[in-house]
């Protein structure tokens, strides 16, 4: 009878070990890679990395076919110091699948290396009834909401685009939601601009609306920020949020808020609209061109109405 010792060693003869680091790469790469973590559910919901999906070692076999419908797709297997991955991923090779890479290291030196990871926060029975038609989109599902959740927005402009994408990502169950605005609610505000209420005129923009999201979805943790976005603040106020969304509704913001993003690696989601036009794009770091590439100078003053 093999030795565990003997056993391992044999497994690192067929299975190749990619540092965290590594792992990491091709993550933020967008490779098409299936991250498994092989542990127990409790570990599992101790913390975890973000892409694995949970297939305890002792159903690998029996349930990786519903992680992983095609055997060339390549495979990251881990296990708490690498050791349960290793033999499991040999167990993976020697049933097809092609491509099958262990963590080395496991989740211990993943934590160790200081990339990020997610812990686990139950829903509680009201998030559960408030998201439930989430849970049936395949897109969003349980996974996603709690991504949801976990997330972090900063929508700058609280006006006429603003205001319906606050409403929607409070909705929706984005867990931080950064507001920022400097201007206060006008009478001339309220046709279009549904974040606010007659009895708001007057005050600050972020005030009104935190009250209304905070109504809405009291999941939500609104931070108000009753500024406007300047080169000397941008880098700053941007920096703790995963998500930009620019609802601005002049070029000067815009360039602005578009090199913040680029040299910050964040994403920045951009719209705008004039009567009954509008438009939105998504320009994401590395992925494409941002907004400067599209539109290398701003207009000349007055000459597109605002």
């Amino acid at each position: 009878m093999k030795t565990l010792k003997e056993m391992l060693a044999e497994a690192r003869q067929v299975v190749p070990e990619e540092g965290p680091q590594q792992v990491q790469r091709r993550l933020a790469a967008g490779e098409p890679v299936v991250v498994i973590d092989v542990r127990d559910p409790d570990e599992y919901r101790d913390g975890h990395l973000e892409a694995a999906t949970n297939i305890s070692r002792g159903f690998l076999e029996f349930r990786v076919g519903t992680a992983v419908t095609d055997p060339s797709t390549p495979i990251v297997l881990y296990c708490q110091t690498g050791l349960r991955s290793v033999l499991a991923a040999k167990a993976l090779k020697e049933l097809g699948y092609a491509t099958v890479i262990n963590l080395q290291g496991g989740y211990q030196k993943w934590v160790q290396s200081g990339l990020p990871v997610v812990r686990e926060v139950p829903m509680t029975a009201d998030q559960i009834q408030r998201y439930s038609r989430h849970f049936l989109l395949p897109q969003v599902g349980d996974r996603g909401q709690k991504k949801l959740l976990r997330s972090k927005v900063l929508l700058i402009g609280a006006g006429g685009l603003g205001s319906p994408i606050a409403l929607y990502l409070a909705a929706a169950g984005v867990g931080t939601l950064g507001l920022m605005d400097g201007d206060v609610v006008d009478l001339t505000n309220l046709q279009r601009q549904v974040l606010h209420t007659t009895a708001d005129i007057g005050k600050p923009k972020v005030e009104s609306g935190a009250r209304m999201l905070k109504a809405l979805n009291p999941d939500v943790n609104v931070i108000p920020l009753p500024m406007r976005i300047t080169a000397d603040n941008v880098m700053d106020v941007i920096r703790d949020y995963d998500l930009i969304v620019d609802g601005s509704d002049n070029f000067e913001t815009r360039y602005l808020v578009n090199d913040a993003c680029f040299l910050a690696g964040k994403t920045n989601v951009h719209g705008s609209i004039f009567q009954f036009e509008g438009m939105a794009t998504v320009f994401a770091p590395n992925a494409g061109p941002c907004y400067r590439c599209l539109y290398p100078t701003p207009p000349p003053p007055g000459l597109v109405p605002s």
